[in-house]
């Protein structure tokens, strides 16, 4: 990926963060997807009083890539509250896996301020994956 649409996709990973509502956990969270139409789809993590109706940023965002008519993940960002490491939790890389496919899609984890922490691939974050490709199979 050119180092311009990486910054691109930084900026609005760390953007997305400061936009976060995260009033219970204090852990706002940004993510920025580029995505196979080009555009790039970011979201913030959405907290909720009852916890399991909060939202990740990494769904967020996926959900806005749908929306706008994006259907696959070429590289996302996920921008944490300081600096240490903020990956997606597991339903997130569930999420990510599902758009990224079989063989993963670089994943780039930033502190608040857009530093690089870690760089991999959404594979290595979910390795032995089910997607798509399980779902159609049927016994013999």
């Amino acid at each position: 990926m050119a180092e311009e649409r990486l910054a691109e996709l930084i900026a609005a990973a760390v953007a997305a963060n400061e936009m976060a509502y995260a009033p219970y956990s204090k852990h706002p969270v940004g993510s920025a997807i580029l995505a196979n139409d080009g555009e790039i789809y970011a979201g913030c993590n959405v907290e909720n009083a009852a916890y399991p109706l909060g939202q990740c940023a990494e769904a967020t965002a996926v959900g806005s890539m749908v929306m706008g008519g994006g259907h696959r993940i070429l590289h996302i960002v996920v921008a944490g509250p300081g600096d240490h490491l903020c990956t997606p939790c597991g339903g997130c890389r569930q999420s990510i896996r599902e758009f990224a496919g079989v063989a993963g899609a670089p994943v780039t984890i930033c502190d608040h301020k857009g530093n690089i922490l870690l760089e991999t691939n959404s594979a290595e974050l979910l390795p032995l994956s089910f997607g798509p490709e399980n779902v159609d199979m049927t016994r013999s």
